[in-house]
């Protein structure tokens, strides 16, 4: 269970990290929103350290669908624009696919 909490905590930082980003460029945001985006997407690299396997791409190929998922919870709460049937069928396949790739059984 505490995998779910290190990927959830890595997307929501990496979410936010970007988001200020997009804030600035494209909302016009004040250039000060970067720094506390920096330090967010600094957390995320960091979570994804403690992720339960010895492979880095292996880590990252299974956040990438919690990553997907997360933005859509993101799309709701932060943005206001609720996910259409579409965006929840995508979320389900990537993770499906991303349990796959962290939780199936490996020989050695």
């Amino acid at each position: 269970m505490a995998t779910i909490f290190i990927y959830a905590g890595a997307a929501f930082a990496e979410i936010a990290g970007c988001f200020a980003v997009w804030a600035w460029m494209r909302q016009g945001a004040n250039a000060l929103w970067l720094l506390p985006g920096l330090a967010s997407l600094g957390a995320f690299a960091w979570l994804l350290t403690f992720a339960p396997t010895d492979y880095a791409g292996r880590a990252y190929a299974a956040y990438g669908g919690v990553y997907v998922a997360a933005s859509l919870v993101w799309l709701w709460l932060a943005e206001g624009r609720k996910p259409d049937i579409w965006d929840l069928t995508g979320a389900a396949v990537v993770l499906l696919g991303a349990a796959v790739i962290l939780w199936a059984p490996r020989a050695g």
